[in-house]
């Protein structure tokens, strides 16, 4: 949507809202008023009692944090030049995180989805938790598709360090194109900042939890067997096979966490295997079941879920961020063991 049509939808809900308040009158809005060389999108008159007020709007096409603090600049020096004035940030969606952001900021905000939050003289309106348009929702999953994913899970594995693209790109193994597109999505988003040309997190945790929302281990394709050995046997019989033939591999879920944030005893095995998983569980002596597996075997849905995997004693463990997010979702104790790995290995690192 262009600006302009945004600054006119925005205009009619305003005039709407304002309008239902009985102890306000509004005049028509100012769309051609210049300040010292800028023009403010929208400039409502309005009159709350004796009172005289104005409500000055900037409208965003997006309204991602990184455009929406500019805007928020712009607002206060609008403020400087007109007295009594109250300033309001506008764009088609207004998330969660944008919306934080205006208030702490002392402005307000309004979108065309439904969220708004108004407070000036005697006026509080606050509306919230109005759905993203799809537009938005489809950006924001952009993020987390498989390859783009593999960039998420670099980053949050090495939470301190700085960043260059190309070095970004090379470490994840995609495309130099992908890897600034999503350091761009990142910087948009204020999950990244750039320093010295380099990119760094901002907000590790948040963007963890959003990519938790995002992700289920389900994308896996999983094989369950039955073995009569006891799991952790038959971790290391699986280890051995996949050592000798060069095969990739990664322990994950309950058999992960065990390694590097024991919280509960299993009695169920996980482990990430690369290819040849039929004729490993043949090897292995494992009967496929549909219901009461003690051991399953994901076909990864993309090679991202090895990076970072470390030995530990003998064993190649999936690095902490994919265990959190296969954990995370996970029934039964799946969370549990999540926020303790969480707790333990992944939030001191940040």
């Amino acid at each position: 949507m262009r600006e302009s049509e945004v600054v006119d939808k925005i205009r009619e809900r305003l005039e709407g809202l304002l309008s239902d308040i009985p102890f306000l009158e509004a005049g028509q809005p100012i769309t051609q008023m210049y300040l010292e060389g800028v023009r403010p999108d929208l400039l409502f008159e309005v009159m709350a009692g004796n009172r005289p007020s104005k409500i000055i709007v900037e409208v965003k096409s997006v309204g991602e944090p990184r455009q929406v603090r500019y805007s928020i600049q712009q607002l206060r020096e609008y403020l400087t030049q007109i007295e009594d004035a109250y300033g309001v940030v506008a764009a088609p969606y207004i998330s969660n995180d944008t919306a934080r952001l205006c208030k702490g900021n002392g402005v307000g905000y309004i979108d065309l989805a439904g969220n708004c939050f108004l407070n000036f003289d005697k006026v509080y309106i606050e509306q919230k938790n109005y759905p993203n348009p799809t537009v938005e929702r489809r950006q924001l999953r952009s993020l987390f598709t498989p390859r783009s994913s593999r960039i998420l899970r670099a980053m949050l594995a090495n939470p301190r360090r700085p960043w260059q693209v190309q070095e970004l790109a090379e470490e994840a193994n995609v495309s130099l194109g992908l890897a600034f597109k999503i350091k761009e999505r990142l910087l948009d988003l204020e999950y990244a900042r750039e320093e010295s040309k380099n990119i760094l997190l901002n907000r590790s945790g948040e963007l963890l939890d959003k990519w938790a929302d995002n992700y289920s281990f389900r994308r896996n394709k999983m094989y369950d067997y039955f073995g009569f050995e006891e799991p952790k046997e038959i971790e290391r019989r699986l280890a051995g096979y996949c050592q000798k033939r060069e095969i990739p591999y990664a322990l994950t879920l309950f058999s992960g966490a065990a390694l590097v944030a024991p919280f509960a005893r299993y009695t169920r095995g996980f482990a990430y295997v690369g290819k040849g998983i039929r004729e490993l569980a043949q090897s292995l002596e494992l009967k496929e079941v549909s219901s009461g597996p003690n051991f399953s075997i994901l076909e990864p849905y993309d090679e991202g879920v090895f990076y970072g995997s470390r030995r530990i004693e003998g064993l190649e463990v999936a690095c902490d961020v994919q265990l959190y997010l296969d954990l995370v979702g996970f029934r039964g104790r799946g969370e549990e063991s999540a926020k303790f790995l969480l707790e333990q290995r992944i939030k001191p690192q940040w």
